[in-house]
């Protein structure tokens, strides 16, 4: 009887034991998700708002002193990993089980590591909600107005933009950001955004990956092969990012009203011109279509076809695609249900915010006060 009571806590000790600890981490760290998720409000008061500015004010406070991507680093570090754990496993220098253990704890690390650094932010409320933003019902003849609308400021903010001062640009966006978050419900600053290009932007541009925000090391990064046209706007894309905005089409919303709002006209036009282009997608189908796209200025209409062919040029086709069902399927995953299609999005967002008076006046008062 006594031989079976010590196998019965020898399975437990080996169930609870250390060698799994990451596995029940990141079991906790799941049924937390779908707390959090059930929960949006709670998520905002307690994480978004609570504790992830400290977080990001601790990572970015390191990171920052790196001229180069901390998490790229972290990931060639990963594959390294695997290339070795796989060499030992061949050369028996490892057994089947601790090689399983290893890499089974490591997804698990990952996979805590990535919610409570940044990804519980899925789980905020909606953008509506936290900004309250009243939600509009679609209705053409109101879109071809606010299109319209968009089509003028781009032309009326054209500038012709071949290089660029990335430190003023970076300083621009930051003060914009400093001045809009009551409006935005953001923290600022909630970290240092050191602006680092994507370590291997080459392979990147394949796949028309104009910049990403990592996670691990709290890490705003941008193509090199961005064009100056384009810097501002995805600038301030990535910069919501690591302010706690998950959504694509969140993030698009912050940067186009960061970059519209700021005195800088370099700004306002690469944001109307990067919202241009959803707009026009939506209205592909209207008959209205080639009477909008008349309006538009021959100048403008050249920006989008060099950006068009610049990026072309360097894709991939086979690339592209999978790195799209990549995005496609972890958006899915954190609930993000258009998956990649969400970063269209913002269309639907900037109908909200242009026809609701209120949130409009809000943020005029805000601008001038």
């Amino acid at each position: 009887m006594r031989l079976q009571h010590v196998n019965a806590k020898e399975r437990l000790r080996g169930i609870f034991g250390k060698r799994w600890i990451g596995l029940w981490l990141a079991l906790f760290t799941f049924l937390l998700t779908e707390l959090l998720a059930a929960f949006p409000a709670l998520t905002e008061s307690v994480y978004s708002r609570g504790l992830y500015p400290s977080i990001a004010m601790a990572l970015s406070s390191v990171s920052r002193w790196f001229p180069f991507s901390l998490d790229d680093l972290f990931y060639v570090g990963l594959i390294v990993l695997g290339l070795v754990s796989i060499l030992a496993l061949v050369l028996r220098r490892m057994r089947w089980h601790s090689f399983l253990a290893l890499w089974l704890n490591s997804l698990a690390g990952l996979y805590v590591l990535f919610y409570w650094l940044w990804g519980f932010n899925y789980y905020r409320q909606e953008l509506n909600e936290r900004l309250t933003i009243a939600q509009s019902e679609p209705d053409t003849e109101v879109f071809i107005e606010v299109l319209s609308e968009l089509i003028e400021s781009a032309n009326a903010a054209y500038i012709s933009v071949d290089t660029l001062d990335v430190a003023r640009v970076d300083s621009l966006v930051e003060d914009s950001y400093q001045q809009l978050a009551p409006f935005l419900k953001i923290d600022y600053p909630a970290g240092v955004r050191r602006a680092k290009p994507i370590t291997f932007s080459g392979f990147f541009a394949k796949a028309t990956i104009l910049g990403y925000y990592g996670p691990f090391f709290n890490e705003v990064q941008v193509s090199r092969y961005l064009l100056s046209v384009q810097y501002p706007l995805v600038l301030a894309h990535e910069k919501a990012h690591q302010l706690g905005i998950t959504g694509e089409a969140e993030a698009n919303f912050y940067a186009w009203l960061v970059c519209a709002n700021s005195p800088d006209q370099v700004l306002q036009y690469s944001a109307s011109l990067y919202l241009l282009r959803y707009f026009l997608s939506e209205a592909y189908q209207l008959e209205a279509y080639p009477q909008l796209v008349k309006q538009i200025s021959e100048p403008v209409k050249s920006d989008f076809q060099r950006i068009r062919e610049h990026w072309l040029m360097l894709r991939d086709v086979k690339i592209d695609e999978y790195a799209s069902k990549m995005n496609d399927a972890y958006l899915k995953t954190n609930k993000v249900e258009q998956g990649i299609d969400d970063y269209s999005g913002v269309v639907k967002y900037v109908m909200d915010f242009s026809t609701d008076s209120v949130a409009n006046k809000r943020l005029r008062k805000l601008l001038n006060p």
